[in-house]
């Protein structure tokens, strides 16, 4: 039996002003840890790391070195601003749309129990 897996996810606002690409996020969380400690976690020297991160360099951060940062660092970041970039209206909307539900849901609970609550009284 197939059950789907619900992320909830709480997109931080902003964060697509503060930050030009995924590779800003990724500098600002390694620069945060710092650089040292995360080049040796990734296994990469700490000149090669700073060069990845930097526009003018031809050495460009990669999407394994992404998957080595996020697994090594466990910083989801990376992956909030993607999905807040590339997803951000449509998760919201949906978000949005399962809060209402749950509203819903709570309030027709509750007014069940307080018809079935009416029904006892009548009936005494």
């Amino acid at each position: 039996m197939d059950q789907a897996l619900q992320l909830t996810l709480d997109l931080e606002p902003g964060m697509l002003d503060r930050y030009r690409n995924v590779r800003e996020v990724v500098a600002s969380g390694i620069y945060q840890r710092g650089l040292k400690r995360v080049a040796m976690d990734m296994d990469v020297a700490p000149g090669n790391l700073s060069c990845m991160l930097n526009d003018e360099s031809q050495r460009k951060l990669g999407t394994d070195d992404l998957e080595r940062y996020i697994q090594t660092t466990g910083d989801l970041e990376p992956i909030r601003y993607l999905i807040a970039r590339y997803m951000g209206d449509q998760a919201t909307a949906e978000a949005s749309t399962m809060k209402r539900i749950e509203e819903l849901l709570g309030a027709a609970t509750a007014a069940l129990a307080a018809k079935t609550s009416m029904k006892k009284l009548a009936r005494r």
